[in-house]
């Protein structure tokens, strides 16, 4: 990983950066990356600002997207990806797993971890997935306690407010609480599972603050060209799980062309190659530093 050789940012840098990106003129896409590979990979083909996604981490360990994960589950895989990628990093930490205190103690980690970024929702637990039925919402009181509670603990670490009241409470319900997290300090506000394009143009006619549209696969939102999101001024747009369904469909084919044919062979275009695997984990490098430091020394031969 690049930590090793490369000079690490701080925390407070890769927020810094995160904010810097999200700010610029045109939308700014956030790819999902799942785990240190996908960072680095993001990151050679030249994305700014990565994505951590519960739903893609939960999909990992093989368990649905329903609240089971822990604090210390998306602490270290957000520590594996920043290591890694030395980039601003957003991480999904659904409802802050419990109350303000709870908030704060998560927070407090995903600094340590050196995360740019947090996004926090107003579901309650057990959670869904934002583009399914059955959401239920904690208060918006209870909500602005949680973003408060970020602002007193953790002032360096941005705060992505989401909102899902929109299945719930429609577009006037959802705009309200976004207002009201806002005001409570949030920097960005994301609108969950908003429909089409004449959504977002509302939210962004009442919303002063950045604003981050999910351009997940297979959900309520029509699929939106980023040309399109700059147009009407949307500042942030993530691709949370595209990655991992990518990365694992290709496995399962790969999978099953093994059994069928006995031999990988067939599947070997569709494969990293050793070269550029090294390349990607920057091996040279690592062996240099491993070299600089512990040179092999001949043995002094004693001549009498």
């Amino acid at each position: 990983m690049t930590w090793l050789v490369e000079d690490r940012k701080s925390q407070a840098q890769l927020a810094e950066e995160f904010m810097k990106h999200v700010k610029q003129k045109d939308a700014l896409q956030v790819v999902g990356a799942h785990d240190g590979m996908s960072a680095l990979i993001a990151r050679k083909t030249g994305f700014k600002v990565i994505y951590l996604s519960g739903g893609a981490l939960s999909a990992s360990k093989g368990i649905p997207d329903i609240g089971l994960l822990t604090v210390d589950d998306v602490t270290g895989r957000a520590r594996e990806i920043v290591r890694a990628s030395n980039l601003p990093l957003l991480v999904d930490v659904d409802d802050g797993f419990g109350e303000p205190l709870n908030v704060a103690r998560t927070c407090l980690q995903m600094m340590e971890a050196g995360v740019a970024a947090i996004q926090i929702e107003d579901q309650k637990i057990p959670k869904k997935c934002g583009h399914l039925n059955g959401k239920q919402l904690i208060s918006e009181e209870d909500m602005v306690n949680k973003i408060q509670m970020i602002k007193k603990v953790a002032p360096s670490l941005k705060i992505v407010a989401r909102s899902d009241a929109h299945a719930i409470e429609g577009m006037t319900g959802m705009l309200k609480r976004l207002n009201s997290y806002v005001l409570a300090g949030a920097d960005v506000v994301f609108p969950e599972a908003m429909v089409t394009m004449d959504d977002f143009k509302t939210v962004r006619q009442s919303i002063d603050i950045p604003i981050l549209a999910n351009m997940t696969e297979f959900g309520k939102t029509n699929y939106i060209h980023i040309d399109d999101f700059t147009d009407i001024g949307i500042d942030l747009v993530i691709y949370p799980v595209s990655s991992l369904r990518s990365a694992a469909h290709s496995v399962e084919q790969l999978y099953e062309t093994i059994s069928e044919k006995g031999t990988q062979e067939t599947n070997l275009k569709n494969m990293q190659t050793r070269k550029e695997l090294y390349e990607i984990l920057n091996l040279e490098a690592y062996e240099d530093m491993d070299n600089n430091i512990s040179k092999t020394k001949l043995p002094q031969i004693n001549k009498e």
